[in-house]
């Protein structure tokens, strides 16, 4: 299907891509509807302005991959190391997603926006995430560690476990109750 190097303004619905090599490819203003990527290898490709919805991207491998200004909406991601990317000019938005066993450590991620999604067992590890926004969030079993959280909004999210001494949280909002969560480094009891 993908015998050209590059490709634009195309709209691709209920496509199966499985398995399917998709490296050194560049998509830009493309929209990919009701798509299944799972175990695609996207190494070297280029996504600019691209959006993703409703698409299952389970075990894409993204080694070198840029990610320009991409949007992806109810999708299924898991297990995908998205810290093996092509970091420049990187640019995210995740809407109601479900985010599983994925890795984003060591990436500069301002502004990126976790909107609503379920952000389970991931990494966020020696990453820049200021200004970045997580409302709505359901983070169970997501680290964080050495990460830059400044002004990143977590209200409404829940199941966080974020160390405010491993953290960098300043004008960070969160929401109550959830934010008692945050003295649990502390081993305080709240009543």
């Amino acid at each position: 299907m993908f015998t050209e190097h590059s490709f634009e303004n195309k709209e691709y619905k209920s496509i199966s891509f499985a398995g399917q090599d998709l490296s050194r490819k560049e998509f830009s203003n493309c929209v990919f509807k009701s798509c299944d990527f799972c175990e695609c290898k996207f190494a070297g490709a280029v996504f600019i302005d691209c959006i993703f919805s409703c698409c299952n991207l389970s075990s894409v491998k993204v080694e070198n991959c840029g990610f320009r200004g991409i949007t992806f909406e109810d999708c299924k991601i898991t297990n995908i190391s998205f810290n093996a990317i092509n970091p420049f000019l990187s640019s995210w938005v995740f809407k109601r997603c479900k985010i599983v066993v994925c890795n984003f450590s060591g990436l500069k991620m301002k502004r990126a926006r976790f909107i609503e999604s379920v952000i389970r067992e991931t990494d966020f590890i020696n990453v820049e995430l200021k200004d970045a926004d997580f409302s709505g969030c359901d983070l169970q079993g997501s680290r964080f560690h050495n990460a830059a959280l400044e002004n990143a909004n977590f209200v409404g999210a829940k199941n966080y476990a974020i160390d405010p001494t491993s953290n960098k949280l300043k004008k960070a909002k969160f929401s109550s109750p959830e934010a008692l969560s945050l003295l649990a480094a502390f081993e305080i009891n709240v009543e």
